[in-house]
C-alpha cells in the first residue's frame, strides 16, 4: 500500500489520527477548567500512567481544547536537568504578554510581568539556569523575596489576577512532572493551594509516571486533597479497534477483523504501540484489506523500530549496574516483581541493590506499585531487555 498515504504517526507526543478512548478524561478536565474560570472550587488534575500510554498526546490535545475555549495556557515539559523556575518563567512571560493585549487586562498583566521580573531576579541567585528577558522593571516586594514557595505563590496569584481581568483562567500544562525536584514540587503545590484558597483562576493540568502521586504526597501531605489523579490506562479492545480501523477507512482502505485482533494482542492496547504496528502493517500490506498475515510480517519491523527508538533511548541512559538490575527483572517477567526476588536473581542482598533501584526510580525506569514490589514504567521492556542482552552472560 502507498506509504505516502499511511495515516499512522508513531512519535514522541505526535498526535494520532484518531484519539480514541479518552473522551471521559477530556470532559473531566473541561469541567475543571470551566469551574476555575467561574471562580468555583475545582481540583487540579494530574494524569498518571506508564510510558507509551499517550499522556503527552492527551495533554497536548487538552491544551488545544482549552485554547479553543478561550483559556490562557502555557505548556512545558520538565526535563531532569532543569529547575521549575527556569521551566515556568519563559512560558509565563509569553502567557502574560498575550494577556496584556487584552484592553481589560493590560495594566494587571503588566503588573504580573513586573512580578515575573522580580521573581526571575530573585531566583537567579539560586537557580542559574533561568534565561528569560523581561522588559519590565520589578515591583519591590512583589515575588522577589528569594523564597520559592512564597514567590511562586505571589507570581501565580498576580498572573491569575490578569487572567480574571481578561475574563478567563490561566491553565498550566506541565508534562513529566516526576522529574521536578522535591522542594520545587512542594513550592508548586503550595502556590496552587494558595490560589485555590483565594478562588484565583489558575489551575494545573499535569502528567507523570506512577511514582509522581507518591512524590507529591511526600512533598506536601495535603496534595491528595488538592489534586485529582486519574490513571491513564491502555485502551480497551473497542477503543484500540477504533484507533486502528478508522484512520485506515478514512484513507479508503480496510483491515480484516483478525488483523485488528492481532494488533491488539501484540500491543496490549498501548496507544504508542498501536501507531507503530498500524504504520508497519500498512506498509507491509501489498493491497487492501490488511490481513493478519500482513500484521505478522509487520511485527518484526515494529519491534525493530521500537528497539532502536522507544526502548533504546532509555537503555542508553543506564549504567552497567542498572542494566544488570533491569535484566534480572526481565528474567522474572513483566512484573510487578518482588524486590527481594530481583536481588536474589542477581545473587545479592536487597540492601546491596537498593541504591541501584532508587536511581532507576529517579530515572523513571521503574516504580513501586506496592511496598516491596518493583515494576517497569515502560511496557514490554522486559522483552526488550531479553532481546538486547540475551542468554545468561549478563
Amino acid at each position: 500500500m502507498d506509504p505516502i498515504t499511511n495515516p499512522f504517526a508513531p512519535g514522541a507526543g505526535t498526535a494520532p489520527p484518531e484519539l480514541a478512548g479518552r473522551d471521559d478524561i477530556r470532559e473531566q478536565v473541561r469541567i475543571v477548567l470551566e469551574r476555575t474560570r467561574r471562580g468555583l472550587a475545582a481540583k487540579s488534575v494530574i494524569l498518571i500512567g506508564l510510558r507509551g500510554v499517550g499522556k503527552t498526546v492527551l495533554l497536548n490535545r487538552m491544551r488545544l481544547d482549552a485554547e479553543a475555549a478561550g483559556f490562557s495556557t502555557l505548556m512545558a515539559e520538565a526535563p531532569e536537568s532543569r529547575s521549575l523556575p527556569a521551566l515556568l518563567a519563559p512560558q509565563l512571560r509569553q502567557a502574560l504578554l498575550e494577556l496584556s493585549w487584552n484592553a481589560h487586562a493590560k495594566h494587571i498583566a503588566e503588573r504580573a510581568l513586573r512580578a515575573l521580573a522580580g521573581f526571575v531576579g530573585a531566583m537567579k541567585l539560586r537557580y542559574n539556569d533561568i534565561e528569560v528577558g523581561i522588559d519590565f522593571e520589578p515591583e519591590p516586594g512583589l515575588a522577589d523575596n528569594g523564597d520559592l514557595e512564597h514567590d511562586l505563590q505571589a507570581l501565580l496569584l498576580a498572573a491569575a489576577d490578569a487572567a480574571a481581568a481578561a475574563g478567563t483562567a490561566l491553565v498550566l500544562f506541565v508534562d513529566e512532572l516526576q522529574y521536578v525536584a522535591s522542594d520545587e514540587l512542594a513550592a508548586l503545590i503550595v502556590a496552587l493551594h494558595g490560589a485555590s484558597q483565594r478562588s484565583a483562576p489558575v489551575v494545573l493540568v499535569g502528567a507523570g509516571l506512577p511514582q509522581l502521586r507518591g512524590r507529591m504526597g511526600d512533598a506536601k501531605s495535603y496534595a491528595e486533597r488538592l489534586f485529582e489523579f486519574p490513571e491513564i490506562r491502555p485502551l480497551d479492545e473497542a477503543a484500540a479497534t477504533l484507533a486502528i480501523v478508522r484512520p485506515i477507512e478514512q484513507q479508503g482502505a480496510a483491515i480484516q477483523p483478525t488483523a485488528v485482533s492481532a494488533v491488539f494482542t501484540r500491543t496490549q492496547g498501548y496507544p504508542y504501540f498501536l501507531q507503530e504496528w498500524g504504520k508497519h502493517a500498512w506498509d507491509a500490506a501489498p493491497a487492501s484489506p490488511i490481513t493478519r498475515g500482513d500484521v505478522e510480517k509487520a511485527s518484526a519491523l515494529a519491534v525493530a523500530a521500537l528497539d532502536e527508538s522507544f526502548f533504546r533511548v532509555r537503555f542508553d541512559r543506564l549504567t552497567p549496574t542498572e542494566k544488570r538490575y533491569l535484566r534480572a527483572m526481565a528474567d522474572l517477567g513483566p512484573g510487578p516483581t518482588r524486590s527481594g526476588d530481583i536481588a536474589a536473581r542477581m545473587d545479592k542482598s536487597v540492601t546491596a541493590v537498593a541504591p541501584t533501584r532508587s536511581k532507576l526510580i529517579d530515572k523513571g525506569m521503574i516504580w513501586s506499585p506496592n511496598h516491596g514490589d518493583t515494576a517497569f514504567t515502560v511496557p514490554l521492556f522486559d522483552e526488550f531487555m531479553r532481546r538486547i542482552i540475551p542468554g545468561d552472560d549478563w
